[in-house]
């Protein structure tokens, strides 16, 4: 299975949505919470070029955020995608 990150704040319902939706996927998935962590913040910033969350990784490529996903998803895509690995 395909290698899977995903930035993250505790409050967000969007990064909640992604999880939600990579879980009953049954995908792991490493989660880096950006709250208060301005180091990895700007990390995120400086892969993505994107201040917002959830952004999602899939063996090092970014795919966006959750309507991203989601998109992904409804296009039988993200499978595929989550199969590499």
């Amino acid at each position: 299975m395909a290698e899977v990150t995903i930035y993250t704040t505790g409050t967000c319902p969007y990064c909640f949505a992604a999880k939600s939706l990579l879980a009953k996927k049954g995908v792991r998935y490493e989660e880096i919470d950006v709250t208060g962590d301005d180091a990895e913040r700007a990390r995120l910033v400086e892969r993505t070029g994107r201040r917002t969350v959830p952004q999602v990784f899939i063996d090092g490529a970014s795919i966006g955020g959750y309507d991203e996903l989601a998109e992904l998803d409804r296009g039988g895509q993200l499978d595929v995608l989550l199969a590499r690995g």
